[in-house]
């Protein structure tokens, strides 16, 4: 049993689930993961693999066992991944981008809240064809299995994170040892000294003290504050007012953080939706903050304080 199943109870959710027919999709244990490959730019090859791949991506994300608890359909994590093929190395080595989503439902609703969305763009793998995808956790001989599995267990920890205070980190754990089993990995994309934006610092940021308050922030944002919108929404407001003033204690010590910047990815506009016609002074409040954490948005935010609003 989930240490926290009466929140995580996607049955009393109205579950919303993306309907997009490119994407393949599969009833799966935790995750409810579609997929979608795309090359192109690549000509004169069997396209046929790329079917292949997205299919076997699908099976491998939807059909593991990532964790010991037991999920109903309904409480499934929605999560989508994108595959972008951008060159063909040989017959069996691809590179490209991968995009991670994961989206959370909100109680009471019909409204899906993102929780990731990122652009990975150290994507580079061997594949051949109808060559199954199998993960050991003690011995990744496959970057894509590798890659794969990390982002399970990071879509795993944001959505535990989001029901329960610091309820992921289990799963960032297993995400930081698929990191640590991949230091020798010719592949970039593992190591710290390759750049601080990449799979290396999500996770030490996440398991980083310093960002404590993030994902504080996580929890109280979404479980005290959009899962109350429906009901109560100026307590739900004011609520994730309170875990956004948690966000400035970690900007302030790590600065344009990696996990700081995710955050940001995810919520810019669903925060300029909810605050746009908030009372003055409160939105006044949210503005001060996010253009503090978030100065590449500052633009958008001062309009959102500039328009309109209650009083």
């Amino acid at each position: 049993m989930k240490h926290f199943k009466i929140f995580r109870n996607r049955g009393l959710l109205l579950f919303a689930i993306f309907a997009l027919s490119s994407f393949t999709r599969l009833s799966s244990q935790e995750l409810r993961c579609m997929v979608q490959v795309v090359a192109p730019g690549i000509q004169g090859t069997n396209r046929a693999v790329f079917e292949t791949l997205q299919t076997s991506i699908m099976e491998f994300m939807n059909g593991q066992r990532w964790t010991e608890h037991v999920y109903q359909t309904s409480e499934r994590i929605d999560c989508s991944i994108l595959i972008n093929i951008t060159e063909m190395l040989g017959s069996d080595e691809f590179k490209g981008t991968i995009q991670i989503q994961s989206r959370r439902p909100v109680y009471n609703s019909s409204y899906i809240s993102t929780l990731i969305n990122y652009l990975d763009q150290n994507l580079h793998f061997r594949y051949v064809e109808f060559e199954p995808l199998v993960y050991n956790p003690n011995n990744i001989e496959s970057n894509l299995v590798g890659i794969l599995a990390y982002y399970a267990y990071i879509i795993l920890g944001y959505d535990y994170d989001s029901f329960s205070p610091m309820g992921g980190t289990a799963y960032f754990r297993e995400a930081e040892n698929i990191v640590n089993i991949s230091q020798n990995a010719r592949e970039s994309g593992w190591k710290s000294f390759e750049s601080t934006r990449n799979r290396y610092w999500l996770v030490e940021n996440l398991l980083n003290e310093h960002h404590t308050p993030l994902r504080n922030c996580y929890y109280q944002y979404h479980r005290r504050g959009m899962d109350r919108m429906a009901d109560k929404p100026e307590e739900g407001r004011s609520n994730i007012v309170s875990a956004l003033e948690l966000l400035q204690k970690v900007h302030r010590q790590r600065p344009n953080s990696f996990a700081m910047v995710l955050f940001s990815n995810a919520k810019t506009e669903e925060l300029i939706n909810i605050f746009s016609g908030a009372q003055s002074m409160e939105k006044g409040r949210v503005a001060e903050i996010l253009i503090e954490i978030d100065p590449a948005n500052s633009d958008k935010y001062e309009k959102m304080r500039s328009d309109q609003g209650r009083f």
